[in-house]
């Protein structure tokens, strides 16, 4: 009696995880020299900024603008009020606007899923993706902008916005806490171009539209009579940091700010999902 020989079955090919997918997300995006250009200018464009300004007449008629060559600590204020206007919405579409659109532009959709990876594992691994690099941007720009200021006009007491005179050892932990109210409504920013870049398809549209509905928001806020819709905007959050400045500190336009950024970014990120799932991609 002789014995048959059982074929043996080969190993189950693992099927890739998000974390995998979200590697190949990073180290694509790392390659790119837009995305190194963007964290180099973030450290570099604040040192020049501080400088330049610091050379210049002050601005009298914008907010921490009269108090630039007084103090350290006013200056990442006045930037930091500068640049929500339209360069943390425009950080924020940047990658965001076009990380999906991209794909449709180059026609690889279907070289994505083909390998082992569904809809939703590459919707997360981009998404995360965008938030990662978007916070990091956000972050070494505050760093360059409070570093420089502090070494370049130095570190005396900052004027808060009741008059009173904040010391130095307070100034500095208000100053971070300010440019970290940023983080809600740039990361609202971030699902919105999100939503814009899955749609439409058109990295242009992703990374520009955000930057004109920021602008539109902000005009539809200085109308009079709105101050229910106001709240409701998502340029609105990035002037929650002023109550953190007043002689009696209030917060509750922070948590009101970070509430409706999450809601943004929810609603963008919900919708863009099931956009991107339902879609067909057969084409490429």
């Amino acid at each position: 009696m002789t014995a048959t020989a059982v074929p043996v079955a080969p190993p189950a090919r693992r099927r890739p995880g998000t974390a995998t997918v979200l590697r190949g997300e990073a180290t694509r995006l790392a390659a790119q020299i837009r995305s190194r250009a963007l964290l180099v200018g973030a450290v570099v464009v604040p040192i020049a900024v501080v400088l330049i300004f610091n050379t210049q007449l002050p601005p009298k008629d914008t907010i921490y603008g009269r108090h630039i060559h007084t103090s350290g600590y006013a200056v990442p204020l006045f930037v930091l009020a500068f640049a929500h206007q339209w360069v943390l919405p425009l950080l924020a579409a940047l990658v965001a606007g076009d990380i999906f659109a991209t794909e449709d532009q180059h026609g690889t959709w279907k070289t994505i899923l083909t390998r082992s990876v569904s809809r939703t594992q590459v919707f997360w691994a981009k998404t995360l993706t965008a938030v990662g690099f978007n916070l990091l941007v956000l972050a070494l720009l505050a760093a360059s902008t409070i570093t420089t200021s502090l070494l370049v006009v130095g570190r005396q007491p900052l004027p808060g916005l009741g008059g009173q005179l904040i010391p130095p050892g307070h100034a500095l932990p208000l100053v971070v806490a300010s440019w970290a109210t940023a983080v809600a409504p740039v990361l609202g920013f971030t699902g919105l171009a999100i939503l814009l870049s899955v749609t439409t398809r058109n990295p242009t549209v992703g990374v520009a539209a955000p930057v004109v509905l920021g602008m539109i928001m902000q005009l539809v806020s200085s109308l009079g009579g709105l101050n229910q819709a106001r709240r409701l905007l998502l340029t609105t959050p990035f002037e929650a940091w002023h109550g953190l400045l007043t002689a009696h500190p209030f917060t509750a336009p922070v948590t009101t700010g970070a509430a409706v950024s999450a809601g943004w970014l929810v609603v963008c990120l919900t919708l863009a999902h099931r956009h991107l799932r339902r879609r067909d991609i057969t084409g490429g």
